[in-house]
């Protein structure tokens, strides 16, 4: 067992970015993370060769898919299949998402974490 403490807080971006990616744990089946999008910030992020799951923590936003947009706050689930476009829009207040990838991020393709 491992509780892993500050999962899903949000922790504002340094530099111009907007957005704060960190892991906090990484086993070969699945990763945990936290994605931060300060608000008014832009979502930078490609389609990742891993599926997703994405845990509204702290904030609202918008997600846009090629299927359409929705509005997300605390309690969100969002599942995105490995390579489908995804972006969060229109953040209006700071956003923190608790993120989980099946397998672990970047092991389909060898990214590094440090490009979520």
């Amino acid at each position: 067992m491992k509780i892993i403490a500050g999962a899903g807080t949000f922790t504002a971006a340094e530099g111009p970015a907007g957005a704060h990616w960190i892991e906090h744990l990484r086993v070969p089946d699945l990763s945990v993370g936290t994605y931060s999008i300060g608000a008014g910030g832009t979502d930078y992020q490609s389609p990742h060769t891993e599926d997703e799951i994405y845990v509204v923590t702290a904030g609202r936003a918008r997600i846009a898919t090629p299927g359409g947009t929705s509005d997300v706050g605390p309690g969100s689930v969002i599942f995105v299949p490995a390579g489908e476009e995804h972006r969060f829009i229109d953040v209006a207040e700071d956003l923190a998402l608790l993120v989980v990838f099946g397998p672990a991020y970047g092991t389909r393709s060898g990214a590094s974490s440090a490009n979520h």
